[in-house]
């Protein structure tokens, strides 16, 4: 079965930086569009970046600069570099992809960013 499994979350100060990491099954990964969401309390859930299979990258304009997504085909990863943080950024994270029409989400980390 699919499973996305994400971690690297935690507290981290405003201004610092953490790395997320997306390890995956279950499907063939190199196929397949692989996305970063947040949802923060109270806001609905938005999409931070995505990955194509191809290697075409889009940014949320609110992270365009400062998060850097990028895959690895062979460990069948999908990381998101977050540097720059500020506490607007707080938020559980989620890794997500789209198989034959059907979504599929992990269970997400948390992020915090509070002096």
């Amino acid at each position: 079965q699919v499973q996305l499994v994400e971690s690297g979350g935690g507290l981290v100060q405003p201004g610092g930086s953490l790395r997320l990491s997306c390890a995956t099954s279950g499907f063939r990964f190199v196929s397949h569009t692989m996305r970063w969401y947040r949802q923060a309390p109270g806001k609905e859930r938005e999409r931070v970046a995505a990955i194509a299979n191809g290697g075409a990258i889009i940014y949320a304009d609110s992270v365009l600069g400062r998060f850097t997504i990028a895959r690895d085909n062979v460990q069948n990863t999908v990381s998101l570099q977050m540097n720059s943080l500020e506490p607007e950024d707080t938020a559980v994270y989620y890794c997500n992809t789209n198989i034959d029409g059907r979504v599929y989400w992990g269970q997400g980390t948390q992020v915090t960013v509070s002096s």
